[in-house]
């Protein structure tokens, strides 16, 4: 990496011909009429705008689609150097003092304009004005009027206009010929006027001149530069904008093989990944998983970290892609068959990279067996609580010793080796913010629960029918007014999906209460009431009896039995003095 001081001339000449250009992954040019008078205020001044970053072009291993700066010709020709940092500066200046196109930008109020920039002779030589009240934008048809167009305030439409107003062009200010000839034509109109001629002098002395001086620090990044660290540069430079995403440099690396990524995930995600589960997903989560699915086939390590992902090419991807897609479909499927049923309630969106890629891996030996395990490993990563703000090391763990797991059955992975779930955990999950809690409400699912009332079984189909959510048992206001401990009516024990009809009925009544308007009202049997709410967990009678801290430790078991059926693990602690001050009793 090397730091020289180029001419400003030379930077704007090395864009117009395409030797400067900008990897595709680069945003586009947001700056507004404010900020681009601003940065022409501080170059007319001579003040330093800070240091612009290029990357050498040319490495063959790190090849990115290129593209000319927004108002540039468009080229057809291999750059010498990308901006990597400095995009919104030289594009700025390009567009208002070399190109010789109207600028398309947007005023302070966000409404986008289309106009050229002046500079006032006068005010930019009286030292009472800031230099910035001497830059003014007028419109493409250089026209600026007042009164709805019926007064005409400024006329610059042609040459005279600009001399009689004395404005400056500043799309000429880097061309010599161009200054000249303007000059002969300002020192015509007002040959009879020394004081303008005078103050034209001191302008190109002290304003020009100095311009065409101007320097700008470039710091070259070597073309040898590995491509994880033009990633990290890149990130460090660009604080003011949008952190740039492996997915968009993986896409810029496979459109010199003219293959285009973002169409090609946008088609995918169209297709096949918009359900209400994977509708989560994003392009990035989806290269990860296809570099782990790489990275396992290969052989060796296994690794998807963020340079393995830049470091996947565009023949592993294809040789991924499609199997990899239908991984994702199965794991929609795995998760709607053990009742979740939406990325509102799925426990862990990133746990949807290493199950999708263990039902690709294991595509032609999905059987029974294999369900199984991965169900015991799917769970005791739901209520082991693994993948919170975890990294890709995870992933890789998870792969590759669940396939072990699947050749040598006494070797489980850290997963479920090392699962734990502590019973007083119960009291602390009290909104869908945590994964065991939404894991729960899928497990109850699990269970065949129904709905009080209609007793219709709350799977997928009535989901999408009536949708249904986690409410409170004993219901919040209730329990307020029976001063009931809010760690205890308002966690998951006291809460099961009910629908939106039922949970209307139920409003803020006792239980005994909504469950009699139950059984006269809608004419659902006590049997039959008792049988829908026991699918939930749930005791009649404790809730007729109105037993609310017994029905809260009698609960509080039944979950923690849900959780060992489905970790095939057993729960420690059920019997100590915490658990037993809290329930009252063991559970």
């Amino acid at each position: 990496m090397k730091t020289n001081d180029i001419n400003i001339i030379k930077l704007m000449e090395g864009i117009q011909a395409g030797k400067i250009q900008l990897p595709d992954f680069q945003r586009g040019w947001v700056w507004d009429d404010n900020r681009i008078k601003a940065l022409i205020a501080s170059i007319t001044s001579s003040f330093p705008i800070g240091a612009v970053m290029f990357l050498s072009y040319g490495n063959p291993k790190v090849r990115f689609q290129c593209r000319m700066i927004e108002g540039a010709p468009d080229l057809k020709v291999e750059p010498e150097d990308l901006i990597l940092d400095g995009q919104q500066r030289l594009t700025a200046i390009y567009a208002a003092m070399y190109s010789k196109n109207s600028v398309k930008t947007k005023n302070e109020r966000g409404k986008e304009i289309d106009c050229y920039y002046y500079m006032d002779i006068e005010k930019a030589l009286n030292p009472s004005f800031e230099r910035i009240d001497a830059i003014i934008s007028v419109p493409k048809d250089k026209i600026i009027t007042s009164n709805f167009g019926r007064r005409v305030d400024l006329d610059l439409r042609t040459p005279e206009d600009e001399y009689r107003q004395k404005l400056f062009p500043l799309n000429i200010i880097f061309s010599n010929s161009e200054i000249r000839q303007w000059q002969r034509g300002y020192d015509r109109f007002y040959i009879n006027d020394a004081i303008a001629q005078d103050n034209y002098t001191k302008f190109g002395a002290e304003i020009l001149a100095k311009l065409l001086q101007y320097q700008i620090p470039v710091i070259a990044m070597e073309k040898e530069t590995p491509i994880e660290a033009i990633c990290q540069v890149f990130e460090n430079v660009n604080t003011g904008g949008v952190s740039l995403t492996v997915f968009e440099l993986v896409t810029a690396t496979f459109a010199m093989n003219d293959f285009h990524l973002r169409e090609d995930w946008n088609m995918r995600r169209e297709k096949f990944l918009s359900g209400d589960i994977l509708n989560v997903l994003t392009s990035t989560d989806f290269l990860t998983a296809c570099t782990l699915l790489a990275s396992y086939k290969r052989g060796g390590i296994v690794s998807c970290k963020r340079k393995d992902v830049l470091d996947l090419n565009l023949s592993e991807y294809m040789a991924c892609v499609e199997e990899l897609t239908a991984g994702f479909i199965e794991a929609e499927k795995f998760l709607n068959a053990e009742r979740i049923f939406s990325s509102k309630n799925l426990p862990y969106s990133a746990q949807l990279i290493p199950l999708s890629v263990l039902l690709t891996l294991m595509a032609d030996k999905n059987n029974s067996a294999f369900r199984e395990k991965l169900r015991q490993w799917y769970w005791c990563g739901v209520f082991g609580e693994k993948y919170g703000g975890t990294g890709e090391s995870v992933y890789v763990d998870d792969v590759t010793e669940f396939m072990t797991w699947m050749e040598y059955p006494d070797d489980p992975p850290k997963t479920i080796k090392n699962f734990s779930f502590n019973p007083m955990r119960l009291k602390d999950l009290q909104t869908r913010n945590s994964a065991a809690y939404k894991g729960f409400m899928a497990l109850i699912l699990k269970n065949s629960a129904r709905d009080f009332i209609s007793g219709m079984r709350m799977d997928l189909a009535l989901y999408k029918s009536e949708e249904f959510d986690i409410h409170h048992i004993f219901p919040r206001k209730h329990c307020e007014r029976r001063l009931y401990k809010k760690l205890k009516f308002d966690c998951i024990i006291n809460k099961t999906p009910i629908t939106s009809k039922t949970n209307k009925i139920i409003g803020s009544k006792a239980p005994k209460d909504y469950l009699s308007e139950i059984i006269n009202k809608y004419q659902v049997s006590r049997p039959n009431l008792s049988g829908y709410l026991a699918s939930h967990w749930i005791n009649i009678d404790l809730l007729f009896e109105e037993e609310f801290n017994e029905f809260i430790a009698a609960r509080a078991g039944l979950l923690l039995d849900a959780v060992e059926k489905v970790t095939g693990k057993k729960i420690l602690g059920r019997d100590s003095d915490e658990v037993k001050n809290f329930f009252g009793r063991a559970i």
